[in-house]
């Protein structure tokens, strides 16, 4: 393990006690228990009508099979490989599919408040949106605002972040609704249903190996560590050591709609840290709070992503046939803001994760 990665002593990894498989067993019935309690919340908040219960029982739905799946990944030497092998894929699958609404709602909200505040304007950018010569969508078109919403308070910009807000509107509003149909049926069929039946028979009978009763789960949480500390090391933290990173623009106006390259990384390292996390989790018994650098390392992740995320969608919505020049350029500057964005959240990452953290977990 890297040296600048200190472990405080008080840290679960650290812990002189062994902590053997029956830890491991209680944590995955504990989450396979809250999957379950989840599932019968979703259902019976009524999801098809998007209530607040049904939005909270997802997240937790989603949580659970997060843990459950990281865990697997962890500490796989200690289950039944093929067991572990065919439930993890499908875990991910629900946490994936059940996310995919949260994520274009979160994502639009994103992109109006940031036009809004590039356009200086008193109101969100909205105005009748600017769908280019496409052909129509069978769907409601986008709200709507009175003329004045869209007049010019500082010039072209204003027009184009008006249509620009509505064209984002209608294409993020019609992906939300398709994930949160596609969730609905994933939630109906009989592949959920049979991963439900392998969780509900988690909630009771964990698969251990053979030796796992004897086995120490510690050195595989350190392996997860280890793994987290090699991927930051390999991250370009000295560019990313200065607010401005020029290499990022090397590709920025290429017409490549594939994710920016410099982007992977940083998202594999944001799932490694979250691996760690439940590691450190399982090894504390389900009672390990997350330390200041944690904390403040994933939150410096999460919104590199949703920033890297909403920069795509806005370099996509450019990409829309025949819209209007002050369209363009706002989804231009858009762009650009986003991955600004991008730099400043690498640049929060590397300022917490390499500060003195004397003391913290």
């Amino acid at each position: 393990m890297s040296a600048d990665i200190p472990v405080a002593a008080d840290s679960p990894v650290a812990a002189a006690t062994p902590v053997t498989a029956d830890a491991l067993a209680a944590y995955l019935r504990a989450q396979a228990t809250e999957f379950l309690r989840a599932l019968r919340q979703h259902g019976e908040n009524g999801a098809a009508h998007g209530t607040d219960g049904s939005v909270d029982a997802a997240r937790a739905l989603r949580r659970a099979a997060r843990r459950v799946s990281g865990s697997l990944h962890t500490f796989q030497s200690l289950l039944d490989v093929d067991w572990a092998e065919a439930i993890r894929p499908e875990l991910a699958w629900v946490s994936g599919t059940l996310a995919l609404e949260h994520a274009y709602a979160s994502r639009l909200e994103r992109l109006l408040q940031a036009l809004h505040r590039l356009s200086g304007s008193s109101a969100p950018p909205l105005a009748p949106a600017d769908t280019g010569g496409t052909a129509a969508d069978p769907t409601p078109p986008a709200r709507s605002v009175p003329a004045q919403a869209a007049r010019p308070e500082r010039g072209a910009l204003t027009v184009g972040a008006a249509k620009a807000g509505a064209l984002l509107d209608r294409q993020l509003t019609l992906a939300r609704t398709r994930a949160h149909s596609t969730a609905l049926q994933a939630l109906g069929s009989s592949r959920f249903h049979a991963v439900a039946d392998k969780v509900a028979v988690l909630a009771s009978d964990v698969p251990l190996t053979g030796g796992a009763a004897t086995a120490d789960l510690r050195p595989l949480a350190t392996a997860a560590e280890g793994r987290l500390t090699d991927a930051v090391a390999a991250l370009p933290l000295i560019t990313a050591g200065s607010p401005y990173n020029a290499e990022a623009l090397v590709h920025g106006l290429s017409p490549d709609p594939a994710p920016h390259p410099q982007d992977t990384p940083w998202h594999q390292v944001r799932l490694l840290l979250r691996l760690h996390r439940y590691a450190r989790e399982v090894v504390a018994r389900g009672d390990a709070p997350v330390g200041v650098r944690l904390l403040a390392a994933g939150e410096s992740l999460d919104r590199h992503r949703d920033a890297s995320e909403a920069a795509a969608a806005a370099a996509q919505a450019a990409r829309t046939p025949r819209i209007a020049p002050a369209t363009a350029y706002a989804l231009g500057v858009l762009h650009a803001d986003q991955r600004h964005e991008v730099e400043a959240a690498r640049y929060a990452f590397q300022h917490c994760w390499r500060k003195e953290t004397a003391g913290t977990p």
